[in-house]
């Protein structure tokens, strides 16, 4: 784990966490922005004030809040409505009870969900790290915050810092939440309004998946909206897998409208969805897959395509890139911006030809003109970009 010459070992994230920030690059002023993943989440467990407060001390230009709703109703940071897995639920035995199966766009879903438990109930929980091979130590320790909280911190932070510190929160799953009469659209226009970040120019972006809740958003708030791009896989080809929830928006898929039923995301990256997208949002947030996509390749030549390297594992370090496709140029000329996702260290998670160095990830999307990106190591992309503006961009 990088951070300049800094190894950020457990004891190290706990110092810096109680320490002045370094010097950091200046609201995207040296480059694209940098969005902090969940807070910091390869270091911290995810959405954390602790976790949020970190990415902004190693130089992030906004954090990101994913928001659902809890049953009273309130606004608090997760990225599924099923807790089970970034959080302790399953070790409080008062809420074993809880445990039940629910359908969550259109998949059946066993575990404990947010919006069965009250705030005051979800406050006596805590946060884990949900991916194995990251800190574990941090787990137990962090409670989940509201969105308010979420607001607060980074108010606190803009002012303490000298510097604009952003807020890039997501409606999770609203169809999901609008069925079980919990919309979040109002109550996150609401919020921010009362705090002062409901103009076109306040250091916010919303993001979502489904178009029907970023068109409701157009409509209550002037902040920038940003259409979420998904896909399920990449085919061993290179081109994208649409099975599965992760296809298309769920708006659309219970829409009943035959013209959106038949669509997947991939239509987000025509012309013509790029149009349709620019009539309700500012810009759009794709997968990385759809900028530059990987194959797997027999690339060491044994007769088979699969484990590339030999370490053991079939992953994206067995893949090799392809040629950038034109989606950043093409979002471009139709005023949209572009902000991609997720960037991450693990060499697992690199395609072979970065040879496991992240940075090398970073500078090729920041030379394609990306706008913005989000990692879970914001550290490793603030590095990265300094050193792209150090080299000319």
């Amino acid at each position: 784990m990088r951070f300049g010459r800094i190894t950020l070992t457990p004891a190290v994230v706990v110092a810096l966490l109680a320490c002045a920030a370094p010097a950091s690059a200046r609201h995207g002023a040296e480059g694209p922005l940098v969005i902090g993943h969940r807070g910091a989440a390869g270091y911290l467990p995810d959405h954390t004030l602790r976790g949020y407060a970190l990415a902004i001390k190693l130089g992030a230009d906004y954090v990101e809040p994913d928001l659902i709703s809890t049953k009273d109703g309130e606004l608090i940071a997760r990225h599924d409505p099923n807790i089970s897995d970034d959080t302790n639920v399953s070790e409080h035995p008062e809420f074993a009870s809880r445990m039940r199966t629910m359908m969550i766009d259109g998949t059946e879903e066993e575990g404990w969900f947010a919006s069965d438990f009250t705030l005051q109930e979800i406050k006596t929980l805590r946060a884990v790290q949900p991916f194995a091979e990251r800190p574990q130590q941090f787990n137990g320790q962090f409670q989940i915050p509201t969105f308010q909280e979420v607001i607060d911190l980074v108010k606190r932070e803009s002012k303490r810092r000298h510097r604009p510190i952003g807020i890039y929160p997501q409606t999770e799953y609203p169809t999901f939440h609008r069925d079980l009469g919990l919309p979040l659209e109002r109550k996150l226009a609401t919020a921010l309004n009362r705090a002062g970040l409901g103009r076109r120019h306040s250091p916010v972006f919303i993001q979502s998946f489904e178009p029907s809740s970023l068109k409701q958003l157009n409509r209550m708030t002037n902040v920038r909206l940003v259409q979420l791009i998904d896909a399920n896989d990449v085919n061993p080809d290179g081109s994208l897998d649409y099975a599965g929830r992760d296809g298309r928006p769920y708006d659309w898929t219970v829409s009943g409208d035959p013209s959106l039923t038949s669509r997947t995301f991939g239509f987000f990256a025509t012309n013509a969805g790029l149009n349709e997208i620019a009539t309700y949002a500012d810009g759009i947030g794709p997968w990385k897959r759809y900028i530059v996509s990987t194959e797997a390749v027999d690339s060491n030549h044994d007769g088979t395509v699969g484990d590339e390297n030999s370490d053991g594992l079939i992953d994206e370090a067995d893949r090799r890139l392809l040629p950038p496709t034109s989606l950043i140029r093409r979002a471009h000329r139709r005023g949209l911006f572009v902000h991609t996702w997720t960037f991450r260290d693990e060499s697992r998670r690199l395609a072979a030809d970065y040879d496991g160095d992240p940075i090398n990830e970073y500078l090729q999307f920041f030379r394609l003109g990306i706008d913005a990106v989000f990692s879970d190591f914001t550290d490793t992309a603030v590095e990265a970009r300094r050193s792209f503006a150090h080299d000319g961009g």
